[in-house]
């Protein structure tokens, strides 16, 4: 399936993801990435891949909190959380977001087959249903990005706070707007009917011109994750699916969300230790997410790694330096062999691997002053933003004083490897307004009389 004539509209690649083509690039990911920070960008990286999922019945919510690491308390009708799932050993089966939709209805995104297979497998009074192929998924993010939206829908939308949805209409249909987004700053996502995409797409980028809105293709938006601090499935750490028996067979029944872990490809220092790949909530920078005054899945191993695991997530700076090295060492002539290639990609992101519908996944070995692994590093950008080489270090938290100066192995195992100074630095390293942080009010509500007219 390509692509809708007005998502495809500028793209200069695709790329193939499952069933769908996907925009990869319009202008060029330098030139989208900046958009976020300046304007606004309309993106559908997510749009027909995101697995959507309701869980309702009248023990929905019980459901939910014993395979959800989070409490999931006081989740009132018009607000999203955001949810893990894990094995018994703790590790990260998946996350994503929680929308409670109406009294016993909760819809989720990203969070399926998982979900559906715990669900599958439950005792409780409760109902799941696949609407993955049945809604739409568009992105708006930057600062510009409600009056777009207030353009687009002709009404006043400054009421929809950080973390809460309500339905607004767009190009005449209706479309729910939850104020979340990967990009750091203030952003939004739209969901409706599949076959009103084109419609409520192209309603957004009409209106979205006067302000500056750019098309944000597949590899801007992956760029957006380690610069905002979210560490992210899929990118910075594959999912322990194929490790058990049961959920395998049960997600080879799922190939299209399967995909991303059946035909994985192992990249980086870290070489073929699946292991040291995975994660739990506490490594990633989770811990406040989970509630252990529950059972759920998992929790016993976690409550262990509470008091023994030390890693959390920071942000790291990579030397200029030493990047310009791995860079150059491309050019010594064919009796010198090269470093891995570091300038090919903006960012560490890769699909489609040996002919199949897989995923690479590039981690690389982070050392302290000893040469000793205290952990990893995953999801390296060039910021085009802050003109920086970073990446997201899963390291000891006895190594994360900011202005530290760590180490990153860069190379596979069996080629030449480069040690690479790297600095600890904030995480998130977006350092603008959050999107949680905005005070929308700030932002003058429409006049609605004058809605249509141009904007000075």
């Amino acid at each position: 399936m390509s692509a809708s004539t007005a998502i495809a509209e500028g793209v200069f690649t695709l790329f193939q993801a499952g069933p769908r083509q996907v925009p990869f690039e319009y202008e060029g990911a330098r030139s989208e990435i900046l958009a976020s920070k300046t304007t606004a960008h309309i993106c559908t990286a997510l749009h027909g891949i995101s697995p959507v999922y309701d869980v309702s019945g009248p023990e929905a919510l019980e459901f939910l909190r014993s395979v959800c690491v989070n409490s999931l308390a006081n989740f009132e009708v018009g607000q999203i959380r955001h949810a893990v799932l894990c094995n018994e050993k703790g590790q990260i089966l998946t996350d994503g977001v929680l929308a409670r939709i109406s009294e016993d209805t909760y819809r989720s995104y990203w969070l399926a087959p998982v979900l559906e297979y715990r669900l599958l497998n439950s005792t409780f009074d409760v109902q799941g249903t696949d609407r993955t192929s049945e809604e739409f998924f568009i992105q708006v993010a930057g600062p510009r990005s409600l009056e777009i939206l207030e353009q687009a829908a002709g009404e006043d939308l400054h009421d929809i706070r950080f973390a809460r949805h309500r339905v607004a209409m767009i190009a005449g249909v209706p479309v729910r707007i939850i104020r979340l987004g990967m990009a750091g700053g203030l952003a939004y996502e739209l969901h409706g009917d599949m076959e009103d995409t084109e419609a409520v797409y192209r309603a957004i980028w009409e209106a979205g011109q006067r302000f500056g809105m750019k098309k944000l293709g597949q590899a801007a938006y992956m760029m957006q994750h380690t610069e905002a601090g979210f560490p992210n499935i899929n990118l910075h750490y594959p999912l322990p699916w194929y490790e058990d028996p049961d959920l395998a067979a049960f997600f080879d029944t799922r190939p299209h969300s399967a995909m991303f872990n059946k035909y994985r490809e192992l990249v980086g220092s870290v070489g073929n230790e699946i292991e040291d790949r995975f994660v739990t909530p506490l490594q990633v920078g989770w811990r406040k997410l989970v509630d252990f005054n529950h059972e759920f899945v998992g929790r016993e191993a976690l409550l262990k790694a509470a008091e023994t695991d030390d890693r959390t997530a920071v942000t790291l700076v990579w030397n200029e330096e030493d990047v310009a090295d791995i860079f150059a060492s491309q050019f010594r002539g064919r009796d010198v062999e090269p470093y891995d290639s570091i300038d090919e990609r903006l960012v560490d992101m890769y699909f489609n691997t040996n002919g199949r519908s897989g995923f690479v996944y590039h981690a690389d070995w982070v050392l302290d002053e000893k040469g000793d692994r205290i952990g990893t590093s995953t999801g390296r950008i060039n910021s085009v933003f802050y003109r920086r080489m970073i990446s997201i270090g899963f390291v000891s938290k006895k190594h994360v004083e900011i202005g530290q100066e760590l180490t990153v192995v860069w190379g596979r195992p069996g080629t030449p490897q480069k040690k690479v100074r790297a600095t600890v630095a904030r995480v998130p390293f977006f350092d603008l307004v959050n999107n949680n942080e905005v005070d929308v009010e700030t932002i003058p509500h429409p006049n609605l009389e004058v809605l249509h007219e141009p904007v000075s």
